[in-house]
């Protein structure tokens, strides 16, 4: 098996019970208890923004406008994962469009997240299924390869492995490591709701309390004139 054109069939998957943890959590408040540097670049964004995701990444790296591995790993992948096509950010070329979704759909694949280029997108933006992309057009794509499936890539500015869970919402993508996973998923949901309280007391109290402020203010040498 040579490096660059290369299948891993089997890779270790994080139990349904640690991804289900995630489940309801935006993926803004688990970054921000990933030291807010987590989450996928701005360029990668949900078709249809209702439709969050969340599974289990089953890695495919790929060249510019080939998606040969694409359609492969439709077969390969199992319910529950989520395909995670890293195209080195290419515009040039649509890698999936209606046709390649509804039928990921089909298997039981939970999503799927590209750093390049879809087509139908009006279609895509009304599925009940996730699909990311960084942009649009309807240039078809290269059946060449070569490519490699389940192995670890880089994708919008960050590293995924396969078996990482993916969570994504209306805000982008965050890719979290299985081990840190449980203890993430709870720091992160008793965060939003924090959170939730603050807006409860915005909405019916008209209060937001931020005694932090003024620390930062004096901190910064901030003078008051009146």
């Amino acid at each position: 098996m040579s490096e660059g054109c290369r299948i891993r069939k089997n890779f270790e998957r994080p139990s349904k019970e640690v991804i289900k943890a995630f489940r309801g959590i935006p993926v803004a408040n688990i970054d921000d208890n990933c030291g807010r540097i987590a989450a996928v670049d701005a360029s990668i964004y949900p078709l249809n923004p209702k439709a969050k995701l969340l599974g289990t990444a089953f890695t495919v790296n790929a060249p510019a406008g080939d998606n040969l591995l694409f359609h492969a790993a439709l077969d390969m992948a199992q319910p529950g994962d989520v395909i995670v096509l890293a195209n080195k950010g290419s515009m040039s070329r649509s890698l999936c469009g209606e046709i390649m979704s509804s039928y990921a759909r089909s298997r039981g694949i939970a999503g799927i997240i590209i750093d390049g280029c879809v087509r139908d997108s009006y279609t895509l933006s009304q599925m009940d299924f996730p699909v990311y992309a960084k942009g649009v057009t309807p240039n078809g794509p290269y059946k060449n390869g070569p490519g490699e499936m389940n192995f670890p890539v880089s994708f919008a500015g960050i590293i995924i492995n396969p078996g990482d869970i993916i969570v994504g919402d209306s805000d982008g993508l965050i890719a979290v490591r299985p081990k840190h996973a449980k203890e993430l998923a709870e720091t992160a949901r008793a965060y939003h709701a924090g959170e939730e309280k603050q807006i409860e007391g915005i909405l019916n109290r008209g209060e937001w309390p931020r005694p932090w402020i003024d620390s930062k203010l004096k901190e910064a040498g901030f003078e008051f004139v009146d």
